[in-house]
């Protein structure tokens, strides 16, 4: 369980803190992650985040730490080990990343802490899972993760730790959006067996290529184009593994957990609606740029499918073209019979499903026609 004392108040820490794949690639991680969710998760953490998408939270466990959570973005351990041994040491070890990302699971499905410990819990996670497949993050305690190794890199100073972190990525020169389109490329296949790979798997795969580092650079090292070649690809497909796998969490953790969180949910949104986050007059043209927001939109029903589970809706056109899906849930769903050729007025939050802008209705009231 996670503790209330864990998130008081924090501070920064040192210049050699552990900062894993910069601005750019742990809001890469967290975009690839929404892409990946299903309709009922992103619906939970939409509420627990308060209109922020994961993205805008992805860099916030860096921005806050303190000296009891500064431990839990990286592992250190001696070069050389063997799976067995590996698995054995982390085992006996604490408070480190492996931990801690046990830990903000556990508090995600723990009944009694608040929508706002949960809120911070799923900042961490996002966060987390991003450094763990970050390579220098699982490595060596003597050199402070690759900090203290220093090397140089388009003709400038800088450290192993630093390279992996931002100056691979920032050499690509891809900004945010083409970051995500190119590495956002896993096959059905893969991203099942990548899904089911657990957390010690996926530090072993980042030990497994930080030792392979230790030994290709060596201080004072001229970081060329041909390293930068192979190494780019596997930082691609680090941060995508990170963005399948990260989504692969949430879903299980909130799949079969958000009936049982219902009175959390509505809490939070109740939080959104006290604060006035409901962005009222949304075009539907735009409503693709709200995702993560409580917004007020309206648009004509174009076509409607019941699912058993759910009455879909869509606006602003007919399936696969239209602009908004609607998924009219519970109490909701009595009012799928009564919509067709409608323009109506829903009020709710905006997830990206798929690609596609969705808005979860589960109460009446949310649907004015």
């Amino acid at each position: 369980m996670i503790k209330k004392s864990i998130f008081g108040a924090l501070a920064l820490i040192g210049a050699l803190c552990l900062v894993s794949w910069g601005y750019k690639g742990h809001r890469a991680v967290a975009t690839i992650a929404q892409k990946h969710l299903t309709s009922n998760a992103a619906y939970v953490i939409s509420a627990y985040l308060k209109g922020e998408t994961m993205a805008d939270v992805a860099t916030w466990a860096d921005e806050h730490r303190d000296n009891a959570t500064a431990p839990w973005h990286y592992l250190n351990l001696p070069l050389g080990l063997s799976h067995e041994q590996f698995v054995k040491m982390v085992g006996q070890s604490d408070n480190n990343i492996y931990t801690a990302i046990l830990k903000t699971e556990a508090g995600l499905q723990d009944k009694s802490l608040t929508p706002s410990q949960k809120n911070e819990a799923l900042k961490y996670l996002i966060h987390l899972v991003g450094d763990a497949h970050q390579p220098m993050h699982i490595s060596r305690n003597e050199d402070k993760g690759g900090n203290t190794i220093q090397v140089r890199f388009d003709n400038k100073g800088t450290n192993l730790h630093s390279l992996w972190d931002s100056k691979l990525i920032d050499h690509e020169g891809l900004g945010e959006a083409d970051m995500v389109k190119q590495y956002d490329k896993a096959t059905p296949v893969q991203i099942k067996q990548w899904q089911s790979d657990s957390p010690i798997e996926w530090i072993w795969e980042s030990y497994q290529i930080s030792s392979k580092l230790y030994a290709l650079v060596k201080p004072g090292k001229n970081i060329d184009e041909a390293y930068y070649e192979q190494y780019i690809q596997v930082t691609r497909k680090r941060i995508e593994q990170a963005g399948i796998r990260l989504a692969g969490e949430l879903n299980r953790l909130f799949n079969s957990a958000a009936p049982l969180a219902a009175s959390d949910l509505s809490k939070a949104l109740e939080n959104n609606a006290t604060k006035g986050i409901v962005i009222g007059n949304v075009e539907l043209k735009n409503i693709a740029g709200f995702a993560g927001k409580t917004v007020s939109v309206s648009g004509k029903v174009f076509s409607s499918k019941d699912i058993g589970s759910m009455v879909l809706v869509n606006l602003g056109g007919a399936y696969p073209n239209q602009l908004l899906t609607l998924a009219l849930k519970g109490k909701a769903k009595a009012l799928g019979a009564q919509l067709a050729d409608k323009v109506i007025t829903v009020t709710g939050d905006v997830i990206d499903y798929k690609g596609k802008p969705e808005i979860i209705v589960t109460d009446p009231s949310q649907i004015k026609f």
